[in-house]
C-alpha cells in the first residue's frame, strides 16, 4: 500500500473541506483532499444550488400569475417540469469547474477519489493509499434522515439527493417534513403546476419564530400548497403512481409521489472513528469550541460537526480552523452572528435570538422593535407590503433579528454585520441608505427605537427649550 505523508489530510469535498483544502494549500502547507462522492458536495449537488435554481424556475412562473394590481394582465402560464429540471443542471455545470478536481489539483492538491477511513488515531486509508497527516479535517457532511416509518422500505420515495433527477412532472407530490427543505420544494413544485400536500408533525417551520412563519405558511397555502399540521405519519404503502400516507388519527393522503424531508444525519458511518479515538453520536462528531474532537490532531467542521447545518456556516469554521492549524492560533468558534434563511416567496431570515430565547435570557430589560413591510415606501412602490422585521434589543444592542418577506435573505446581512461585529443601534441610525430601497425599514427599526427616548423624554424637551432662550 502506497504511503502518503502530508501536512493536513481533509476528508470531504464539500463546502467547508474545499474550503480548508484551498486556504491551506495557497498558504505553504502541503493537502490531500479525500472523496468518495461527488466534488462539491450536497450544497452543488443535491441542495443549496438546485433547489435555489428550482424556485428559480417557480419564481418565473408565479410572475405571469401575478400584476393585476399593476395593470398587467395575469395568465396561467405553460411550465415545461423538464426544462426546469435541465435549468437545475445548467447551473449545477456552470458552478462546478470552481469545485472541480482539476481545480484543486491546480492549486496543488493532491485529491483522492474515494471514502476514507481510519486505521489508528493518526492515519486513514482511501483509495489503496494509506495517509499520516499531521492534522485531520473531518467534513463529511450529512444525508436526509429517513425515519423508521412502517412501510415506506416497500414504496418509492424520493429526497433531496434524488429529486432533482426527475424530468417528469409529479401530479400529486405528498412531502413528509414541513421544514426548510420540504415547504422550498412544496412551494416551487406547486408553482410548476404540481398538486402538493405537505404532511408535518408539529408546526411548520417551528423552529422559527411563529409570528413571521405564520406569514410563510399563509403565502404558501394561499397558492395552493396543502399544509397539514399536527400530521404525525403512521404508516406509508402503495406503488409509484399511486402513494398512500395514513397519518396519526386515521387520515389518509393520497399522491403520485412521495419526498421524504424530514431532517438530516452526519455521515459518520464508513469513517471507523472509534479507531481514531474521536467520540461521535447521532449529532455527529463531538467537537470543543475551537472545533477539535477528543483526538487533538483531528477537527470536525459543518454538518458533521452537529453545529449548524448551513453551508456557509461550514465556510465560517473552515476558516475557524485554518487559524489554528496554520498559525497555531486561538481560534474559537461563535454561534450568535450566524444567519440562516429559508427561501420560500416571502423569504424568512433570522440572525442571532430569537424574541421567546431573548426574553428569556434578558427579561424586562429587552426591546422588540417590529415593523410591517407596508413601513417601507419601496415595498408600497412594488406592491409587495406583506412582511415583518423584528429586532431584539437589549442596552441599545441588537442581540437578534428575524424578517419575513420578499428578499429577506438579502436584507438579514445589515443585522448579520451589526450582531457580528457588536455595533450597537446607533450605527443603524447613523448610517445613511439610500431611497427608496427594502434596506430603509433597517433603519426605520432604529427610529422607532430612538424615538422615544427623544421625542417623549420631558428632559430633551427643557433642554431644546433652554438652548433656544440662550443661544442667539
Amino acid at each position: 500500500m502506497d504511503q502518503i505523508k502530508t501536512d493536513i489530510c481533509v476528508i470531504g469535498a464539500g463546502s467547508g473541506g474545499l474550503s480548508v483544502a484551498a486556504g491551506a494549500v495557497q498558504m505553504g502547507a502541503s493537502v490531500v483532499l479525500i472523496e468518495g462522492g461527488k466534488m462539491g458536495g450536497d450544497c452543488l449537488n443535491y441542495g443549496c444550488v438546485p433547489s435555489k435554481a428550482l424556485l428559480a424556475a417557480g419564481k418565473a412562473a408565479a410572475a405571469h400569475r401575478a400584476g393585476a394590481s399593476k395593470g398587467v394582465a395575469p395568465d396561467e402560464p405553460v411550465t415545461d417540469y423538464a426544462a426546469a429540471m435541465e435549468h437545475v443542471a445548467r447551473v449545477i455545470a456552470a458552478i462546478e469547474p470552481h469545485d472541480s478536481q482539476e481545480r484543486f489539483e491546480g492549486l496543488g492538491v493532491q485529491v483522492i477519489r474515494d471514502y476514507a477511513r481510519f486505521v489508528s488515531p493518526t492515519e486513514v486509508e482511501a483509495g489503496g493509499k494509506r495517509i499520516t497527516a499531521r492534522r485531520f479535517v473531518i467534513a463529511t457532511g450529512s444525508s436526509p434522515l429517513v425515519p423508521p416509518i412502517p412501510g415506506l422500505d416497500s414504496v418509492p420515495y424520493l429526497t433531496n439527493e434524488t429529486i432533482f433527477d426527475l424530468r417528469a412532472a409529479p401530479a400529486h407530490l405528498l412531502i413528509i417534513g414541513g421544514g426548510p427543505i420540504g415547504l422550498e420544494m412544496a412551494q416551487a413544485h406547486r408553482r410548476l403546476g404540481c398538486k402538493v400536500t405537505v404532511l408535518e408533525g408539529a408546526k411548520a417551520l417551528g423552529n422559527d419564530d411563529p409570528e413571521a412563519t405564520a406569514l410563510i405558511v399563509a403565502a404558501l397555502r394561499d397558492e395552493g400548497v396543502e399544509i397539514i399540521e399536527g400530521a404525525k405519519v403512521e404508516q406509508v404503502r402503495g406503488h409509484q403512481g399511486a402513494i398512500a400516507v395514513q397519518v396519526e388519527g386515521g387520515a389518509v393522503y393520497n399522491g403520485s409521489d412521495l419526498l421524504v424531508a424530514v431532517g438530516r444525519k452526519p455521515n459518520t458511518d464508513r469513517l471507523e472513528l472509534d479507531l481514531a479515538g474521536v467520540k461521535h453520536g447521532r449529532g455527529g462528531v463531538e467537537v470543543d469550541d475551537s472545533l477539535r474532537s477528543t483526538n487533538r490532531w483531528v477537527y470536525a467542521i459543518g454538518d458533521v460537526a452537529g453545529r449548524g447545518q448551513f453551508t456557509h456556516v461550514a465556510g465560517y469554521q473552515a476558516g475557524v480552523i485554518i487559524r489554528s492549524m496554520l498559525f497555531g492560533l486561538p481560534s474559537k468558534v461563535r454561534a450568535d452572528h450566524i444567519p440562516h434563511v429559508t427561501y420560500t416567496d416571502p423569504e424568512l431570515a433570522h440572525v442571532g435570538l430569537g424574541e421567546a430565547a431573548a426574553r428569556q435570557k434578558f427579561g424586562a430589560g429587552l426591546q422588540v422593535i417590529t415593523l410591517g413591510f407596508d413601513a417601507a415606501d419601496r415595498a408600497q412602490a412594488d406592491g409587495k407590503t406583506t412582511g415583518l422585521i423584528k429586532v431584539m434589543v437589549n442596552k441599545g444592542r441588537p442581540v437578534g433579528a428575524t424578517i419575513a418577506g420578499p428578499n429577506a435573505g438579502e436584507m438579514i446581512g445589515v443585522w448579520a454585520l451589526v450582531l457580528a461585529n457588536r455595533l450597537k443601534m446607533g450605527a443603524i441610525a447613523g448610517t445613511v441608505l439610500p431611497y427608496p430601497t427594502m434596506g430603509e425599514l433597517s433603519k426605520r427599526v432604529a427610529g422607532a427605537y430612538f424615538s422615544p427616548k427623544l421625542f417623549e423624554n420631558p428632559w430633551v424637551k427643557r433642554v431644546v427649550g433652554l438652548v433656544q432662550k440662550l443661544v442667539p
